[in-house]
């Protein structure tokens, strides 16, 4: 194995690990949500962790077995997206939610795994030598964009329903 083969595999490894902490997190914090956009937004979100753990793996074995990076297109699909979800929930919520401490922690924390993820994943593509392995990257890349993204959406909502709608219907105070 090269040099850069046996970093692509210890990359993957990582990356692997970051998808099982993040699945973990997420299912927990699903589990401990009273709100119910935090608790569809960790259900979601631990679903999506264990779908780039398996396309992760996939690659990871192609990279330890034959010793080189596999020519596929990495696409992650989703039977509903993050803004679904982001958005269902918060049209039937209470303008007045009050969610708990705990909840609000819990989504700063995930924001930052996300954006350590991002991170990471940016930075292999920036390292990567192959176009089959910077289009892998640059997928991973995107999608945890999108998870820290809805998060920040979600803890805006949660933290000033009232502002966030404000903010979200361009609703202006002129006199």
């Amino acid at each position: 194995m090269t040099q850069h083969d046996q970093k692509s595999a210890e990359a993957l490894q990582t990356a692997l690990q970051m998808e099982i902490e993040g699945k973990q997190f997420y299912s927990q914090s699903a589990e401990t949500s009273s709100s119910q956009l935090a608790r569809d937004l960790f259900q979601h979100l631990a679903a999506q962790e264990d779908v780039h753990y398996q396309t992760v793996e996939e690659v990871y074995e192609a990279v330890k077995n034959k010793k080189e990076w596999p020519q596929r297109e990495t696409v992650f699909k989703h039977p509903k997206s993050l803004k679904d979800v982001f958005t269902e929930a918060t049209e039937m919520m209470d303008v007045e939610a009050n969610p708990a401490a705990s909840e609000m922690d819990a989504i700063k924390t995930a924001m930052s795994m996300e954006d350590k993820s991002y991170s990471f994943y940016k930075s292999r593509f920036e390292e990567a030598s192959s176009p089959a392995e910077k289009q892998f990257y640059e997928a991973l890349t995107g999608e945890e964009r999108k998870h820290y993204l809805t998060l920040v959406a979600s803890y805006e909502y949660l933290s000033n329903p009232q502002g966030w709608f404000t903010m979200k219907e361009h609703w202006s105070l002129d006199g």
